[in-house]
């Protein structure tokens, strides 16, 4: 494999809903580090906030949710030259970045290069492992972004009896029903009962679901877990909150719920939560391409948050790929 060029792009955020190209040295990888290039990278809303409103200071590198080709290892690293691997490696909109082995996964043969995006699959698969699933629950999954779509999948494939999907989209409550939802529902004009048409087998009162994945990383998300949750059941909190929120504990304390911060900040668990949705994938259990809606190059960064921001008709996912 031929050796790494001696400079490469990075993009950065210079002022608000406004980046810019520098080219920089390609940095050599130090004990246990490879040299990653870069060759696809997820928008993660979680970087919307920093992108599009003032910020301390500037630059800001941004990215972390990148899948590429291992070009050149440190000392202490036995991952060979030209492995393919994804996982949770910051400072990403680039074309290489240095990666710790410890956040590493390989990526499976057979799976495309620019649908491998590990890091938000690696995050849905661990909310999955820490949630509570028994045979035949009744669970709902609120907010039907990439992140949420993603558990769409995976619980489909789990014991549940019933799936209701809920969101303000059309489109995207219309992609859940072909990923296997049971039913999906505006929030704003929820049935009195969740599934009570007459060709459905269950009847589900509203606020009888046995678990709730919310995953709006919003206030009116919390609520509508409150209230559609049942007693003793299950709220999941798969969103990214990223403001004071405010919980009815009345409601949680006299319904008994179990609360799962599903957030996952522990590198390890991460990783092997990465491999697990990556091995999904590779079994055919689910698929990421579906969800990847919109393409962009490094150089049009500021247009993928701007199409993350306006979520346009058909919009799940969007991605920075390098070419």
């Amino acid at each position: 494999m031929t050796k790494p060029p001696r400079t490469g792009r990075r993009y950065e955020v210079i002022a608000p809903r406004t980046g810019a190209i520098v080219i920089e040295q390609v940095p050599e990888p130090s004990y246990g580090q490879v040299l990653v290039q870069v060759h696809a990278n997820g928008v993660c809303a979680s970087d919307l906030a920093i992108w599009e409103t003032l910020q301390p200071r500037y630059p800001l590198a941004l990215g972390h949710e990148p899948v590429g080709i291992v070009k050149k290892s440190g000392p202490g690293v036995d991952i060979a030259t030209g492995t393919t691997i994804t996982g949770r490696f910051a400072a990403s909109y680039a074309d290489f970045v240095l990666a710790e082995t410890r956040d590493v996964v390989e990526v499976p043969a057979g799976i495309p290069m620019n649908e491998a995006i590990g890091e938000p699959l690696g995050c849905v698969a661990e909310a999955l492992r820490r949630t509570p699933i028994k045979l035949a629950d009744r669970v709902a999954v609120i907010g039907l972004g990439f992140m949420g779509l993603c558990m769409v999948q995976l619980l489909t494939r789990s014991a549940t009896a019933r799936l209701t999907a809920i969101d303000l989209r059309e489109d995207t409550r219309h992609t859940a029903l072909a990923l296997g939802a049971d039913d999906a529902y505006d929030p704003r004009f929820l049935p009195d009962h969740l599934g009570s048409e007459e060709k459905r087998v269950y009847r589900v009162p509203r606020r009888g679901l046995d678990v709730v994945v919310e995953a709006t990383g919003t206030q009116q998300g919390l609520d509508l877990a409150t209230e559609l949750v049942r007693p003793h059941g299950t709220i999941s909190i798969l969103g990214f909150h990223q403001a004071m929120r405010q919980v009815d504990v009345q409601a949680w304390n006299w319904k008994a719920i179990n609360v799962v911060n599903a957030h996952v900040a522990d590198r390890d668990l991460l990783r092997e939560s990465t491999r697990a949705g990556l091995d999904m994938i590779a079994a055919k259990r689910i698929e990421l391409g579906p969800l990847i809606t919109h393409r962009f190059s490094l150089e049009r960064v500021d247009e993928a948050f701007a199409a993350l921001r306006a979520k346009p008709p058909g919009f799940i996912k969007a991605v920075i790929e390098n070419g």
